[in-house]
């Protein structure tokens, strides 16, 4: 380090020794309001108080930003106005502490009950994923602000959803989501938005963005992307297309925005009337659409099979159905029961639909595909016996976890100053907290 840099490093540092010296006998003070804002959200406690510490990865930050005069900002805000009074917010709680928050969309509305729609990370346990949380109570602030109880009707682990049932009223409509976008080409060239609404606020929060030719780092393999960017309140939240069409639930992940497409959970709430349960066959294979692949594996299938068309095995599980069956890593799957595929999509809605079908008529779930093997130019017919997915088999849903960040010992960024100590103390606990784009942030000085 510079000599200059050095001694503006100690400077800093030694200011800020003064100002928490001289105010050091209100920090109980200060920690008692912290812990009456924080614990009851479910917030952990900082190790320690520091000027400009900050809470990111919380359920209160938004991801709207709509403020200019564009004519894209126009547009997202009448797309998310067209749909907003079937957007609510959840919340769980365990006793007086929140547990989860997240938003949900209104799907079916009865006379005497409404069906939300959200993500099932409301129940189920952060530390164990597989594990439900018992006795957790479900609030629902509706588009105008109130607050309802909800209960919990189904859920499914596997595709991290939930269904929550609550009194219905009549101000407020369903989603059309049974009217939902098709996955076609054209839908890789629309503007999508993805829609949320804050849990303590009630605020509605929107974001633009496009499809993306890609998969998921999550494990569920049907997810979608879209560069619609949300935040941990966006989760179970709906994205539409530019015509108000239902695309999919949004989830969060780092760097990006999986969905679980419609023609998915279309599929999900049929399962749930006949089944009480999503029936989810365990073939052990994971596949993706040609074109999400790297270069050399396309020209690698295109040299081998000019005209060939599919979906490409991207993992095969050790002792599995598929890998019984013959499949390996870099095999183009053609066909499934005579159905030509040309996306991964395909593949997955038809494995639901004979899951159904199988478990109607009490078969067993036997899958017949055609196999393209690129590395030796042949094809063959696989027979695989799937499994219905069981606990063990769940996949992962991680969301961004709270944490409290410190700034380094040589910023030297301007702090907000508290001069009257009295005023201090007796300052409202919201005016302590500065919004910022990446959390809450402490002025304490």
């Amino acid at each position: 380090m510079r000599k200059r840099e050095r001694t503006s490093s100690l400077s800093t540092m030694r200011k800020r020794r003064r100002t928490l010296s001289r105010f050091s006998f209100k920090q109980g003070d200060l920690t008692s309001e912290l812990r009456k804002f924080y614990l009851p959200r479910g917030y952990p406690m900082p190790s320690e108080l520091s000027v400009g510490m900050r809470l990111v990865n919380t359920f209160e930050e938004h991801f709207d930003d709509l403020d200019g005069y564009k004519e894209e900002h126009a547009r997202v805000k009448l797309l998310a106005s067209s749909i907003s009074n079937s957007v609510v917010s959840l919340a769980s709680f365990k006793g007086s502490v929140r547990h989860f928050a997240c938003t949900g969309i209104i799907f079916g509305h009865m006379p005497s009950k409404m069906s939300i729609l959200t993500s099932a990370s409301l129940v189920r346990c952060l530390g164990d994923e597989a594990k439900f949380v018992n006795k957790l109570e479900i609030k629902v602030r509706l588009p105008n602000g109130k607050l309802v109880v909800g209960k919990l009707w189904k859920y499914d682990y596997n595709y991290n959803i939930a269904v929550v049932k609550t009194n219905s009223f009549p101000e407020f409509h369903a989603a059309h989501v049974h009217n939902g976008a098709q996955f076609n080409s054209d839908l890789f060239h629309a503007n999508l938005v993805a829609i949320g609404r804050c849990y303590e606020s009630g605020q509605l929060m929107a974001s633009s963005g496009m499809l993306l030719h890609k998969t998921s780092r999550l494990d569920c393999q049907e997810l979608m992307v879209s560069t619609c960017k949300i935040t941990k309140a966006g989760i179970g939240g709906p994205l539409i297309d530019s015509n108000g069409n239902f695309v999919g639930m949004t989830f969060n992940a780092k760097d990006e925005t999986p969905f679980l497409p419609v023609s998915i959970l279309l599929k999900c709430f049929k399962h749930f009337e006949i089944f009480g349960r999503v029936v989810q066959p365990w073939l052990g294979l994971r596949v993706g659409s040609l074109g999400t692949q790297k270069l050399s594996i396309c020209e690698e299938i295109c040299k081998s099979f000019p005209q060939a068309h599919g979906i490409y095995v991207e993992m095969v599980s050790e002792g599995s159905p598929a890998a019984t069956s013959g499949i390996k890593v870099g095999d183009l799957i053609s066909t499934l029961d005579g159905v030509a595929l040309s996306n991964a999509q395909e593949f997955h809605e038809l494995i639901l639909d004979k899951a159904e079908c199988a478990l109607k008529h009490s078969q067993g779930m036997v899958f017949k595909v055609y196999v393209l093997r690129p590395s030796d130019c042949s094809g063959f017919v696989a027979t695989v016996n799937g499994e219905e997915v069981a606990m063990t088999k769940q996949n992962r849903w991680p969301v961004p976890e709270v944490e409290w960040l410190y700034p380094s010992t040589n910023d030297s960024s301007d702090f907000t100053m508290w001069q009257d100590p009295v005023t201090y103390r007796a300052a409202p606990l919201a005016e302590l907290y500065v919004k910022n784009p990446s959390g809450y942030e402490l002025h304490y000085e």
